[in-house]
């Protein structure tokens, strides 16, 4: 099952996002179910969210999978949203 995970970062936050990257890209590759994944920018082009597509057996694998992010755990995000995703282009 594909889910899409939207997660949009507490105001002022980059300082938290930027501290905690290599982790968080350590905690991507690591899992083995991300399909695509990358920031959400801003009009000025400074990251302020992320979309993440996971590859999981169930929503609740989902759910313990953003809950286990290290941008998670740091409290990066003011919102994460996780919602079935049926991919309709692409590989």
């Amino acid at each position: 099952m594909l889910v899409s995970l939207i997660a949009k970062d507490k105001d002022g936050a980059l300082d938290v996002r930027k501290a905690n990257r290599d982790a968080h890209l350590a905690y991507i590759k690591s899992t083995g179910v991300v399909q695509q994944a990358g920031p959400i920018l801003s009009d000025t082009g400074e990251m302020i969210g992320s979309v993440v597509i996971l590859d999981v057996q169930s929503m609740a694998d989902a759910k313990d999978w953003a809950a286990s992010d290290p941008y998670a755990l740091a409290g990066l995000f003011e919102s994460v949203e996780l919602l079935h995703w049926n991919r309709v282009i692409g590989g």
